[in-house]
């Protein structure tokens, strides 16, 4: 392998490396809490756009019957932040 190829394959690894770090798995019970949770406030959201962020959860581009919107959860799912899009 040539020394330039290694500094490629280095620098995109280590690039990734904070995305991966930061990304946790939403368990599927939690996805499907949060759905159901969603629904009583008349939206939904794609389980992708669900992301664990240690103190709760950060949802992206939630449809609810008002608009769309960007939502942070506790991790007891109450609505910590709700953002209009």
């Amino acid at each position: 392998m040539k020394i330039s190829t290694m500094k490629y394959l280095l620098v995109a690894a280590f690039l990734t490396l904070p995305v991966a770090a930061g990304a946790q798995e939403v368990p599927a019970e939690k996805v499907t809490a949060i759905q159901a949770m969603l629904k009583t406030m008349q939206c939904e959201v794609d389980p992708a756009n669900i992301e664990a962020d240690g103190e709760g959860f950060e949802l992206d581009d939630v449809f609810c019957a008002d608009g769309q919107y960007d939502m942070d959860l506790k991790a007891d799912l109450t609505v910590a932040e709700k953002r209009k899009e």
